[in-house]
């Protein structure tokens, strides 16, 4: 199995300050925490998931509050409503 390194994370997020990779890693493992599913593969602890998913591109300072979030659902419209307002 791969090694992740900090320096592949730091490549990934183009930062070289490894405290704002500390606070990106620690965002995310909140998250899973909370019960967001891993986006990488692996059975590894916690931190080295977050830090393989931060090194494959799928975390990043852009992301992590959206990854949070559940997804936005549209409201369900009623069939009925709408082939009464098509005829009309």
């Amino acid at each position: 199995m791969a090694r992740i390194t900090v320096e592949d994370c730091l490549s990934q997020i183009g930062n070289a300050n490894r405290f704002s990779l500390i606070h990106l890693g620690v965002a995310r493992i909140k998250q899973h925490r909370k019960g967001q599913p891993y986006l990488a593969e692996g059975s590894n602890k916690e931190t080295v998931m977050t830090l393989r998913e931060i090194a494959n591109g799928s975390v990043t300072f852009d992301n992590i509050k959206t990854l949070g979030q559940p997804p936005a659902v549209e409201p369900a419209t009623d069939p009925e409503e709408t082939t009464e307002e098509a005829s009309s």
